[in-house]
């Protein structure tokens, strides 16, 4: 390729408008209407289409970004019938991720993971998730958003710190919604009815609208519902506690000698319920500026457990207090997108507020300190051993979120070009968790809290403060040098009460307050303290390209994670840790762009790692070290192969061989808990997943059949010895889904079978306290057999 084609080629990027970025979404919905669907060139011959992504924050083709990327567009997300985190993680290879139910998954790219247990008052994620231009992550996992009427999903793997920052240390997952688009009106509804094999039913209703305003304004309107239907039992199981002779079960028809629990047995107990909406505005104000405010906001509610016993069988456990959660969120979003002079300027600043309450069954906690005679008992008024001493949690986390971009940015069409931007963040979360007894007695219960044992009432406040930059050269027609830096700021501090009364211990709680503030209704304040830090990262790439349809690339890049408070004073604060990445990756196109091979080879060093973990026979009271260091090696790749007219087939895999370097001490006054060589939890060794699709006339009507494998081998769920003996390892899966449909004009009817072989997954195996004490290992899985109906309309 010469340098004025490669000039040519950028100057058509930053001649898309004088809004280039601002045009990104509308390119994007027709440029990459179908990864890997075949389409003609101007002779005929079958060809794949474009793919138009945004990684470096500036339009370009799939093909000519110098980064591990993996898209799926629009319709291959529909084709693949995603709509949700769940739904499309698994086509991603170098993603993979730990769930406890909805609205509480956690990503995780390349093996970069320790095992983290979702705790309120846990590090921050590795993964960064992004909807739009604004981060959503939080400490519980990114907001599970509900995917309809999107442009596309782009995951970057590996160090993204450059230009993502801190929470993404390991890579970046971009949710990018369809804009309004001034130049013609559309809508569009779906409907779909489904039943599972040995679950409840489920329902989804979605529609748009987009309706152009004059000539240059839009507005897009887009809303959704959907229930899905259980597939857990919660059968009765007696349990009779040691020290009281008590018996409990979870049914409504109590044996004699036994007592009925609030919670009792009920098949199917898993549901869950989304609803929510969008609207963006588009406003041209001239040919150079353009506005887009936009508003989304959801709810969902889940109703059950989503793990299984295997002791108790097949897709059932035994609950026997509520586990219910409410999650709802709003962001607030404006995008101020224009030209100064040859340069693109864009603003992107967001507001986002979720609350959510959560009730959990902690009743195992109870049970088996008991019956392990540990000498732990609770008592009433009288200081009579209680029959039930099963305890559970009422919880609640309030987030609010605040986040400014701005940056700047060269024509595209340059030999020298750059890119520069600051950003400010800050982050409010309270958290409150009520670990409750029923009939506790007042001299154990915290003061001013009947009933409770445990009362963590916390604040919490994360703020960054970076400047960031790129600048690319050409050297040759064929040679591109990259260079980046980020610095960053960022501050941490945890405020509150956590802790048990004076009564009960003197370890945790009440005897360590230094303040008698009643914090927000505790007894008092026990910690107060922030850590902050500061640093520069870089990032290198060198790219090759031969001739149009091949380039290679050499990334050197590092990720980093800021530092935080242990919320037991007694633990002191944990530092940054850091990633470096060494890659080399290509970017090919074959046969006249009917075959499309991506890939990377990578090293990735990953030193004093922030462990979360639940010291053995504690309090259940998280704490996070930073101890040991890692090294990943793998490879990723990914396929597309427009095979003829009527069938296209794409892939993708990734291999990691991810282990420690040196042995793990979370406690430099005890042995390690796991050797050096330990394979790090929760990321598979091999993941890879085959769609293979056909599209074919049938009478006067379109007809298709597509089916998806997704192969992903075994893995544990955490990272020290003993835990991996009490849980097990989580085997390898294979599963299938299948569809065919018709449509004509603008109908489309689709049956769907979702996990058709019935594979019972293991997403992630975890015990509900210290796995020393608590020895059920609860499995969270997939959905079972899923057969469904799809109609959808567009205007």
């Amino acid at each position: 390729m010469t340098r004025s084609r490669l000039r040519k080629l950028r100057r058509v990027q930053t001649a898309r408008g004088r809004r280039a970025v601002a045009t990104l979404p509308l390119a994007a919905a027709m440029l990459a209407l179908s990864q890997g669907a075949p389409a003609a060139d101007s002779t005929g011959n079958v060809i794949l289409e474009n793919v138009i992504v945004t990684a470096q924050k500036r339009v370009e083709d799939l093909q000519n970004v110098p980064v591990s990327v993996q898209a799926l567009s629009s319709t291959k997300l529909e084709e693949l019938n995603v709509k949700s985190f769940d739904d499309y993680v698994k086509f991603l290879p170098s993603v993979s991720f730990t769930s406890i139910g909805p609205g509480f998954a956690l990503a995780y790219m390349r093996g970069v993971t320790s095992g983290e247990n979702n705790n309120h008052s846990g590090p921050q994620p590795t993964v960064g998730m992004y909807l739009d231009e604004q981060p959503i992550t939080t400490i519980q996992g990114a907001l599970d958003v509900h995917l309809y009427d999107i442009a596309r999903v782009e995951a970057l793997a590996g160090p993204q710190g450059t230009l993502y920052g801190a929470s993404s240390e390991a890579g970046t997952i971009r949710i990018i919604t369809n804009k309004p688009d001034p130049s013609k009106f559309e809508a569009g509804y779906d409907l779909e009815g489904n039943f599972m094999e040995d679950g409840g039913n489920g329902y989804v209703a979605e529609g748009f609208v987009n309706i152009p305003v004059g000539e240059s304004a839009a507005i897009r309107l887009v809303g959704w519902y959907e229930e899905e239907g259980g597939y857990i039992d919660n059968v009765p199981i007696e349990r009779t506690f040691t020290t009281s002779g008590q018996c409990v079960v979870n049914s409504s028809s109590p044996p004699a000698g036994c007592v009925s629990t609030p919670t009792t047995a009920k098949n199917d107990q898993n549901e869950v319920k989304t609803y929510g909406a969008r609207a963006a505005l588009r406003i041209d104000l001239n040919d150079s500026w353009t506005i887009t405010p936009a508003l989304m906001a959801q709810k969902q509610t889940t109703d059950g457990f989503f793990a299984y016993d295997k002791a108790a069988g097949d897709l059932k456990v035994a609950r026997y207090y509520p586990d219910d959660s409410e999650d709802k969120w709003m962001q607030a979003a404006l995008t101020v997108e224009g030209k100064i002079g040859n340069f693109d300027l864009v603003y992107a600043g967001a507001y986002l507020k979720r609350d959510d309450v959560v009730n959990s069954d902690y009743s195992d906690y109870s049970y088996f300190y008991d019956l392990g005679g540990s000498g732990v008992y609770w008592t009433d008024d009288d200081g009579v051993p209680l029959g039930d001493p099963s305890q559970f949690i009422h919880g609640t986390d309030k987030y609010k979120r605040q986040s400014h971009e701005i940056r700047l940015s060269s024509p595209a069409d340059q030999r020298l070009r750059f890119l520069v931007g600051a950003f400010y963040q800050f982050q409010e979360h309270e958290i409150f968790q009520n670990y409750q007894i029923a009939g506790l007695g007042s001299d154990v219960s915290v003061t001013n809290w009947p009933g409770t044992i445990w009362l963590t009432n916390q604040h919490r406040e994360d703020e960054d403060y970076a400047l960031f930059g790129e600048v690319s050269f050409d050297i040759t027609e064929h040679l591109t040098l990259t260079g980046g830096l980020r610095t960053f700021k960022a501050k941490n501090s945890l405020n509150g009460f956590f802790g048990f009364s004076s009564g009960y211990s003197s370890n945790y709680g009440e005897d360590l307050c230094f303040s008698p503030e009643q914090f927000r209704g505790s007894p008092c304040v026990n910690l107060d303290d922030s850590v902050s830090d500061e640093d520069t990262i870089p990032r290198v790439n060198l790219s090759y390209r031969f001739d149009d349809d091949v380039m290679v690339y050499a990334t050197y890049s590092r990720g980093f994670r800021p530092g935080g408070i242990n919320r037991n004073g007694t633990v002191p604060p944990y530092k940054p840790d850091y990633l470096d990445n060494y890659e080399l990756g290509w970017k090919t196109v074959w046969g006249g762009n009917r075959v499309r091979f991506n890939g990377a080879v990578f090293l990735e060093k990953w030193d004093d790692i922030q462990f979360s973990f639940l010291p053995p026979s504690g309090a259940g009271l998280t704490v996070i070290r930073n101890a040991g260091s890692a090294e990943i090696k793998g490879i990723e790749m990914d396929l597309a192969w427009a095979a003829s007219e009527i069938l296209t087939l794409s892939g993708g895999m990734s291999y990691l061989d991810a282990k420690l370097t040196e042995d793990y001490i979370p406690d430099p006054e005890e042995p390690p808990t796991a050797s050096d060589g330990t394979q790090l939890p929760i990321t598979p060794e091999f993941k890879a997943n085959l769609t293979a699709r056909f599209v074919f006339p049938v009478g006067q009507l379109n007809g298709s059949f597509q089916g998806s494998a997704v192969y992903q081998g075994s893995s544990w769920s955490d990272l020290q010895d003993a835990d991996r003996a009490a849980l097990g390892k989580q085997p390898s899966y294979t599963i299938a889904d299948f569809s065919a449909g018709v449509g004509r004009d603008s109908y489309t009817v689709e049956l769907f079978v979702n996990n058709a072989f019935d594979e019972r997954a293991e997403f992630y195996k975890f015990a509900a306290c210290a796995t020393d004490v608590c020895t059920i290992p609860y499995i969270v899985t997939n959905q079972p057999r899923t057969v469904g109906l799809r109609f959808g309309q567009k205007f």
